[in-house]
C-alpha cells in the first residue's frame, strides 16, 4: 500500500514521476560521474561531506527513489550498506546498526545487490573497551578497508530506528578523519521511536529532498509516459482525485487502467479506481493498523460517512475519546493520509477511502450513518445534512420521516425537485401512519411534477385515497388535477375536481369553494364543459368568499371572466390585483389561476403591470429552479412585452421560456410550450422572419388541425398573422375564423384577448368580400367602444376605417391614431399610423401620408418590428423617397452632417464657431441644428447632451 518497500535488487530504471529527484540525488552523490572526481556541478568527491535526507509521506515514492539510487551505486562498483528500520525492533538496541555491519560482513560481498534484513541472533560484544558499540568498531573497521570510492550506506524509515543505532550513526557521520561515508537516509510520517536520538541526528544532513503529492502538470506527464496522448483535463482532474496526488496509488490506478479497462476518459478511471479499491483494502487496513489503535476505526467511520466530517462527529460514532480521535487524527494527516477541509478532515485520496470502506461490513456502514445522523440532529444542523445519513441508514430511526421530509421541502425551494423526490421514497420506507404517508405522496407527487407527470399522477391519486379531512384532500386534488391538466387529461382533472368539491361541501364550504374555483377555470379549456359550466361561472360574485384563503383566487377567477366577456376593464384591474397580492407564484396557493390574472391585466389595457407581476415571478422562478413556472412566467412576460410592442424583448422571453422546458425534456407541441410557441411565431412574424416561424409551427405540431383547447386559440391567431404574412389570405381567414368560433363557443365575446373579428374582416377586404368584411368590423367596433381599452378600440377602429374606406375611413384611421398615440400599444401605433398614411396618399394628401408613413418606420424600427418598417419604407421609396435608415427618429435617423453638427453644438460651439469650422454658412448650421431637435424630439441645445447619450 505504502509503495516504499525494503531495499531490493539493484534498479537502474528511472522511476517513474521522480526523473528530476533521481537526477539530483546523482548529482550529489557522485553517481554516473566518475567515481573519485570532481563534476563541474559540484558531483561528490572522495574528500565531500554527503549527507541527504528523503522527506515524504506513505506512498511517496521514497524507497523507488533510494532503490534506483543504489542500484547505480552499486552498477559502479561502489559498497553500498543499507538497512531499514522496523518500528517492531525500535526497541533492540542498535537494530539498525547490526544491519548495516551485517551488510559490510565479506560474505555478504557476493551478492551486494541483496537487501534482505540479516538475522542478528549472534551478536559482538556490546562494547568496545574505548566505550563504544562493538557494531561501530566492526562497521569502522569493514569501512577502513573499503577501496575506492567512499562507501554509500543507506538507512531507512529514520522516525522507527532505535536511539542507539541513530547516535552510532551520529557519531559516524561526524568523523574528521576523512573517512566518513556518505549517507542517505529516508524520513516517512509517524512518531519517532526516539524523538531525543532523531533530533540530534537530523541537523547533520545537509541537503533534504521533500516528496510532495503530484501537481497536475506531473500527474498529465505520467499520463503521456504511460501511453495517454494529449490527455485532456477531465481524465487529469479524474486522476487527481481518485489517487490525491500520491504517486503510489496513481501509478497503481495507471497499471489498473492499462491491464483491464479501456479507454482514456473518466469512466474508465472510475472503473480501475472500483476494482483496485478491493486488491488495495487489505494494505489499507494494514498500514492504518500501524498508525495506532484508533486509526483504522476513525478512518473506516470518515470513509463510509462521506464528504468532510468534524473530528467529534467521528469520535462519536467510533466511541473513541475526543483526545485521542484529534491525536489520531494529526498523526494521519502528518502521515499524508488525512486531510483538513474548513473544520471538517477527510481521506486523503478518494482510492484510499474506496478501499479502506471494503473493509466495513453494510451492517455497521449503516450503523455508523445512524449514528452520524442522531450526532448532527442533537447539534441543530441543516435537515439536509441529516437527511444524507439517514437516508442510508437502516430504517427505523424515530426522526427519520421527519428529517427527511423537512430536507426535500428545503431541496424543492432550491430547485432541486429530483433530490426532492430521492428524499421522499426514502421517507415512504420508514413506519408511517396514513395521514403522514398522505402527506409524504402528495409532497413526493409535486417533486415528480418537476421531472416525470405520469409517475406523479400515481402517487398523487395514492395521496389523495390516504388523505383525511378537508384541508389534506383538498390539497391532494388539487394536486393531481394539476398534473392531469399538464398532460391533457382535462376531462379526468374536472372529475377529480368536482367529486372532491361535493364531497366535502357539507363540512367545508370555503374548501369546496375551492376546488370549484379550480373546476370552473380548467372547464374554460374544453368546449363542451365550458358550455356546461358557463351559468356557474357568470353567477359568481366576491361576496362568496367567505375565507380569506379563497379570496385571491376566487379574485384571479372573476378577473379573467370580465377579460372574457368585456367587462369594466377597471373592475377587471383591481379584481387582478387584488388575486396578485402575493405575486403570480404565491408560495401558498400555486395555481395557473393566477398566471390568467397577468394576462387578463393585458388584456384590459394595462400590460405595463401584467409585464410588472410576471417579472417578478421570473425572478422568483429562476432563484427557486422551480423550470415550469419560470417558463410559464417568462412567457407570460413575453406576451406582455408583445403587447407594448418590444418584438426583441417577447422573442428573447419566448425562446428562454421553450429553452428551459426543452432543457428537462418536454419537446416541442406539447402543452407547456404552446403559449410560448404562439409568443414566439407572433414575434418572429412582426419582424419578418416568416421561415422561421414557419419551421417552429412545423416543429411544434401546430402547422395542421388543433385540438379544441383554449391553448390552441392562441396559435390560432399567431397563424393567422403569419399566412397573411405568406400572402395565404384564404388560409388566414380560416384562422381567424376559427379562433371567433371556439371563443364564441367559450362564451368569450370581448376582443381583449383575441381581436379575430378585424383580423378576418381585413382579409375579407381583400378578398372582395366587402359585406362580410363591414359586419365584422363593426360588430368588433362596438364591443370595443363598450370594453374602453385603448389598445383594443384602436385596433377595430383601424380595421373599421380599413375596410370602410374613403373620408369615412379616413376619419376613422384618425380616430385609431389618436387612441393609440395614448395606450401602451406602440406596435399597433405604428401600424394605425402606416395605414392612414397609405389611405392619405390614395386620397392626394401627400405630405401628410409621408409624414405618417416616416413616424411609423420609425416606431416600427423602435419596437423592432423589422416587417412594418420595412413595408414603411417600401411605400416611401414607391414615393420617390431614398431614406438612408428604417427610422426617421432618434439618434439613428441623423445624417452625418447633422451628428457632426450636434457633437460640436455639445462641445459647446456657437452657431458662428460651429460654421466657420465646417466652412459652410451660419444659416446652413442653424437649419442642421432645427432637423435634429426634431428628429431628437427635444427644444434646443441644453436637451441635446443628454438626447445623444
Amino acid at each position: 500500500m505504502t509503495g516504499d518497500a525494503a531495499p531490493g535488487p539493484a534498479l537502474l530504471s528511472d522511476p517513474p514521476g521522480l526523473e528530476t529527484e533521481l537526477a539530483d540525488l546523482r548529482r550529489m552523490f557522485g553517481i554516473g560521474s566518475g567515481a573519485g572526481s570532481t563534476t563541474a556541478t559540484g558531483a561528490v568527491t572522495d574528500s565531500d561531506h554527503a549527507f541527504v535526507l528523503v522527506r515524504g509521506g506513505h506512498g511517496s515514492g521514497k524507497s523507488a527513489l533510494v532503490r534506483a539510487l543504489l542500484g547505480g551505486a552499486r552498477s559502479e562498483g561502489r559498497t553500498v550498506l543499507a538497512a531499514w528500520a522496523e518500528r517492531a525492533a525500535s526497541r533492540d538496541e542498535l537494530a539498525v546498526l547490526r544491519q548495516l555491519h551485517a551488510a559490510a560482513r565479506p560474505e555478504s560481498a557476493v551478492r551486494p545487490e541483496s537487501a534482505a534484513r540479516p538475522e542478528s541472533a549472534v551478536r559482538p560484544p556490546a562494547h568496545t573497551p574505548d566505550g563504544h558499540p562493538a557494531e561501530l568498531a566492526a562497521l569502522l573497521a569493514a569501512l577502513l578497508a573499503t577501496r575506492g570510492s567512499r562507501p554509500l550506506l543507506c538507512v531507512e524509515d529514520l522516525q522507527s530506528a532505535d536511539g542507539s543505532s541513530l547516535r552510532a550513526l551520529r557519531r559516524l557521520m561526524r568523523r574528521v578523519d576523512g573517512r566518513a561515508p556518505a549517507v542517505i537516509a529516508t524520513l516517512g510520517p509517524g512518531e519517532a521511536a526516539d524523538e531525543e536520538a532523531l533530533g540530534a541526528l537530523l541537523p547533520l544532513f545537509h541537503e533534504q529532498l521533500d516528496l510532495l503529492p503530484l501537481t497536475p502538470d506531473a500527474i498529465r506527464d505520467l499520463l503521456v509516459a504511460a501511453g495517454r496522448r494529449a490527455p485532456g483535463a477531465p481524465l487529469v482532474h479524474a486522476c487527481l482525485t481518485a489517487t490525491g496526488g500520491n504517486r503510489f496509488l496513481l501509478l497503481s490506478l495507471l497499471a489498473a487502467l492499462d491491464t483491464d479497462h479501456t479507454g482514456d476518459g473518466e469512466e474508465a478511471v472510475a472503473a480501475a479506481a472500483r476494482d483496485l479499491a478491493l486488491e488495495l483494502a487489505p494494505a489499507a487496513a494494514a498500514l492504518l493498523r500501524g498508525s495506532g489503535p484508533h486509526a483504522e476505526p476513525l478512518a473506516q467511520a470518515l470513509a463510509v460517512l462521506g464528504t468532510p466530517q468534524p473530528v467529534e462527529l467521528a469520535a462519536e460514532v467510533t466511541g473513541v475519546p475526543l483526545p485521542a480521535a484529534e491525536d489520531t487524527a494529526h498523526l494521519l494527516e502528518r502521515a499524508g493520509l488525512l486531510r483538513r477541509c474548513g473544520r471538517g478532515v477527510r481521506l486523503a485520496a478518494a482510492l484510499l477511502s474506496d478501499a479502506v470502506e471494503q473493509s466495513v461490513p453494510p451492517s455497521r456502514r449503516k450503523e455508523l450513518h445512524a449514528l452520524a445522523a442522531r450526532f448532527l440532529l442533537d447539534r441543530a444542523a441543516p435537515p439536509d445534512q441529516v437527511a444524507h445519513h439517514v437516508v442510508n441508514a437502516a430504517p427505523g430511526l424515530p426522526f427519520a420521516a421527519e428529517v427527511l421530509r423537512r430536507a426535500a421541502v428545503e431541496a424543492t425551494d432550491a430547485g432541486a425537485p429530483d433530490r426532492a423526490a430521492r428524499l421522499l421514497r426514502s421517507a415512504l420506507r420508514e413506519p408511517l401512519t396514513e395521514r403522514r404517508r398522505s402527506s409524504v405522496l402528495s409532497l413526493l407527487g409535486e417533486a415528480e411534477l418537476e421531472s416525470s407527470v405520469p409517475t406523479a399522477i400515481e402517487g398523487l391519486r395514492r395521496s389523495l385515497r390516504l388523505s383525511n379531512g378537508p384541508g389534506e384532500r383538498t390539497s391532494a386534488a388539487r394536486r393531481l388535477a394539476g398534473a392531469l391538466f399538464a398532460v391533457d387529461r382535462y376531462l379526468d382533472a374536472l372529475d377529480v375536481l368536482e367529486r372532491t368539491s361535493a364531497a366535502i361541501r357539507p363540512v367545508d364550504p370555503a374548501h369546496a369553494l375551492r376546488l370549484e374555483i379550480d373546476f370552473l377555470f380548467v372547464s374554460l379549456v374544453e368546449v363542451s364543459s365550458a358550455a356546461r359550466t358557463h351559468p356557474r361561472l357568470m353567477a359568481l360574485a366576491m361576496s362568496e368568499a367567505r375565507e380569506a384563503s379563497t379570496v385571491r383566487p376566487l379574485a384571479a377567477l372573476l378577473s379573467l371572466r370580465g377579460a372574457m366577456v368585456g367587462e369594466d376593464p377597471a373592475e377587471v384591474v383591481r379584481l387582478a390585483r387584488l388575486a396578485l397580492g402575493n405575486g403570480m407564484v404565491p408560495a401558498d396557493d400555486e395555481s395557473v389561476v393566477y398566471h390568467c390574472a397577468v394576462l387578463a391585466l393585458g388584456a384590459a389595457g394595462r400590460p405595463d403591470l401584467a409585464h410588472e407581476y410576471a417579472d417578478t415571478a421570473v425572478a422568483e422562478a429562476r432563484a427557486r429552479g422551480a423550470v415550469f413556472q419560470y417558463s410559464h412566467a417568462i412567457s407570460t412576460r413575453g406576451n406582455a412585452h408583445a403587447r407594448m410592442g418590444r418584438i426583441p424583448d417577447c422573442r428573447a422571453d419566448a425562446e428562454a421560456a421553450l429553452e428551459a422546458l426543452q432543457e428537462v425534456g418536454v419537446p416541442l407541441g406539447a402543452s407547456h410550450t404552446v403559449f410560448a410557441v404562439a409568443t414566439l411565431v407572433e414575434a418572429l412574424t412582426r419582424q419578418g422572419r416568416i421561415d422561421e416561424a414557419q419551421s417552429l409551427l412545423d416543429r411544434s405540431g401546430l402547422n395542421g388541425h388543433l385540438q379544441p383547447y383554449w391553448i390552441n386559440d392562441y396559435p390560432l391567431i399567431a397563424r393567422g398573422w403569419l399566412r397573411i404574412a405568406q400572402d395565404r389570405p384564404e388560409d388566414a381567414l380560416a384562422d381567424f375564423l376559427e379562433c371567433g368560433a371556439r371563443t364564441g363557443a367559450r362564451n368569450m365575446p370581448g376582443p381583449g384577448f383575441y381581436p379575430w373579428r378585424s383580423e378576418a374582416a381585413l382579409v375579407h377586404a381583400r378578398l372582395g368580400r366587402a359585406d362580410e368584411a363591414l359586419r365584422l368590423a363593426e360588430e368588433e367596433a362596438e364591443l370595443a367602444r363598450a370594453w374602453a381599452v385603448p389598445e383594443m378600440q384602436g385596433v377595430a377602429l383601424r380595421a373599421l376605417g380599413l375596410v370602410t374606406g374613403g373620408p369615412r375611413g379616413r376619419y376613422l384611421l384618425d380616430e385609431a391614431v389618436g387612441i393609440l398615440r395614448q395606450s401602451p400599444a406602440r406596435f399597433r401605433y405604428a401600424q394605425a399610423l402606416a395605414d392612414r398614411g397609405l389611405v392619405g396618399i390614395r386620397c392626394g394628401r401627400v405630405t401628410e401620408g409621408r409624414a405618417d408613413l416616416q413616424e411609423a418606420a420609425s416606431i416600427a424600427h423602435e419596437c423592432g418590428a423589422d416587417g412594418l418598417a420595412e413595408a414603411a419604407l417600401r411605400e416611401l421609396r414607391a414615393l420617390g423617397d431614398r431614406p438612408r435608415t428604417r427610422t426617421f427618429q432618434g439618434v439613428e435617423a441623423l445624417t452625418p452632417t447633422e451628428r457632426r453638427v450636434a457633437a460640436l453644438a455639445v462641445e459647446g460651439m456657437t452657431n458662428r464657431q460651429i460654421a466657420e469650422h465646417l466652412f459652410v454658412g451660419l444659416r446652413t448650421v442653424e437649419i442642421h441644428l432645427t432637423h435634429v431637435y426634431a428628429k431628437l424630439g427635444i427644444k434646443g441645445r441644453r436637451e441635446l447632451a443628454g438626447a445623444l447619450d
